[in-house]
């Protein structure tokens, strides 16, 4: 839903400003204040969104709480809103996990999978949808002629659907499970939607997908802006998805200049990270493949990775081990800067995940999406599309580097620097989008049907403009990646000034 403005994302956003508004306001008693919000939120007596404005404020309630870094409650507690208020301003309040949190009373309770005959149907002569029905599911009515589906015989192949000329028969899945690509979501005993933490990889795409707004994750907003306003030199380090993402007149020197006006010290492209990370994956490609590993996995997406580790254990060493860009961007910032805060700003609810790990906190503070992003502009009031364009201009990142954003762009970007050290050298690519279809990918190579390739795995269809962080059409952020990526004074990963330093970063 990504580049349409629905009630859901209507909400979300007023969520996110809020909660932005209430960093800035240090006078406001955050307790007093985040009871108060539902009522300014959802005002009245009717509901805007539900028909019910008592389960609105409570949904919104919980939004607000997960915003703020806090744990979500079920309908059975008994306290304020406010409960643990005074861990908000702690920094590592967001990594407490779970980060993807289905609010259990937003939930529909969706039937898991179900095949049904809509009013669609003609009551034809033919009836193959009961001529192919394995279990004699489905009936004819004698008078009407038309067909019904019996849900207890039922067992879901979808045969019936598949030869319906009319297009009558539906089959419906849960939307968030639909997109689930590890099936770590089931029912719970009331029918509503469960997360199996053991499966789940972070990628946010049931968050996107619900459309019910049910499913929310954590979020620093607060944590960042009380970073900045207590003095703290807090950069920000933003993914290549960025570009047109605050919308279309927005230039990265006007990003820059508005980041600036919120108080962070510096603005780095997370490409310049992107540029280091293709060049040490080049070179541990050339130095593995297939001498040591069979294929090696990209690194950069961390639901991916983790993907493949947690489904295919016995090949997680072919998974790269280099840092991701976000990593050693932050590294690098953190070089320059040692007292620096980071603050990683992206499209993605798996670099929160990614930040939760040991050997990562330390290098990145805060991790925002652009969506979150977007409320505390809106908090501040800034008008980034009329702001003077800041003079300092643009990293030095390559084409390649910026190109990470878009499915394919990994891959094409680890080749380059190997192609540029070794023009006749041949490099087999494989690349999947989503993760069911990345799954597959491993497997074929589990089977050996890639012998020495390099696989690129994104765990949103599409690549990184499509992450759950993202407020853009997903095929117009690939256009606007690609242009601002053709005007980089580089092309190759490896011909960048930052790349000199990557010795240093992964010592």
């Amino acid at each position: 839903m990504r580049g349409v403005e629905t009630r859901i994302q209507e909400i979300r956003h007023r969520i996110f400003r809020e909660v932005a508004r209430m960093a800035y306001h240090t006078e406001w008693p955050v307790d007093k204040r985040i009871e108060e919000l539902p009522y300014k939120i959802i005002p009245g007596e009717v509901g805007n969104f539900r028909n019910n404005v008592f389960l609105e404020r409570a949904i919104v309630g919980e939004r607000l709480r997960l915003a703020m870094g806090l744990p979500y409650r079920s309908a059975a507690n008994h306290a304020p809103l406010s409960e643990g208020i005074e861990q908000a301003d702690k920094a590592e309040t967001y990594y407490t996990p779970p980060l993807i949190n289905i609010i259990k009373f937003a939930c529909h309770g969706c039937v898991e999978k179900r095949v049904y005959v809509t009013n669609g149907c003609q009551g034809c002569l033919a009836h193959p949808c009961a001529e192919v029905c394995p279990t004699g599911a489905v009936k004819i009515d004698k008078e009407s002629g038309f067909s019904s589906i019996n849900q207890e015989k039922c067992i879901k192949c979808g045969r019936c659907a598949n030869v319906c000329a009319y297009n009558a028969i539906i089959i419906q899945t849960r939307p968030c499970a639909a997109s689930c690509g590890m099936d770590a979501i089931s029912s719970d005993e009331n029918g509503k939607a469960d997360i199996d933490y053991d499966k789940c990889v972070s990628c946010g795409q049931c968050l996107v997908n619900c459309p019910f707004g049910a499913i929310s994750d954590k979020s620093q907003i607060f944590q960042t802006i009380r970073a900045i306003q207590s003095g703290e030199r807090v950069y920000a380090a933003i993914a290549p998805a960025f570009v047109g993402q605050f919308g279309p007149k927005v230039t990265p020197g006007k990003l820059r200049a508005a980041m600036k006006a919120l108080g962070f010290a510096d603005v780095f492209e997370v490409a310049i990270g992107a540029d280091l990370c293709a060049t040490q994956e080049a070179e541990d490609f050339l130095t593995e493949v297939p001498e040591k590993l069979p294929f090696m996995g990209t690194s950069c997406c961390p639901s991916w990775a983790l993907m493949a580790k947690k489904v295919f254990p016995d090949q997680a060493n072919c998974i790269s081990m280099a840092l991701t860009p976000m990593t050693l961007t932050a590294r690098l910032i953190k070089k320059h800067h040692p007292d620096g805060k980071v603050v990683f700003i992206g499209p993605c609810s798996a670099k929160k995940l990614e930040a939760m790990w040991t050997e990562v906190r330390s290098e990145v503070d805060f991790v925002l999406t652009f969506e979150e992003m977007a409320g505390i502009f809106d908090a501040k009031h800034i008008d980034i599309e009329n702001l003077e364009e800041d003079p300092n201009g643009v990293n030095d990142a390559s084409t390649s580097g910026r190109n990470f954003a878009v499915a394919g762009g990994v891959a094409k970007a680890v080749v380059g620097v190997i192609k540029k050290q070794y023009p006749d050298r041949e490099v087999k690519v494989m690349n999947a989008e989503g993760l069911v279809d990345c799954r597959k990918m491993v497997m074929m190579a589990k089977a050996g049907k890639y012998p020495g390739y390099l696989l690129e795995g994104m765990a949103c269809p599409g690549g990184c403009v499509a992450g759950p962080g993202t407020m853009q059409n997903i095929k117009k952020s690939q256009g606007a990646v690609n242009q601002y990526a053709a005007k980089a004074s580089h092309v190759i990963a490896s011909e960048t000034e930052s790349v000199k330093e990557l010795d240093k970063l992964v010592e």
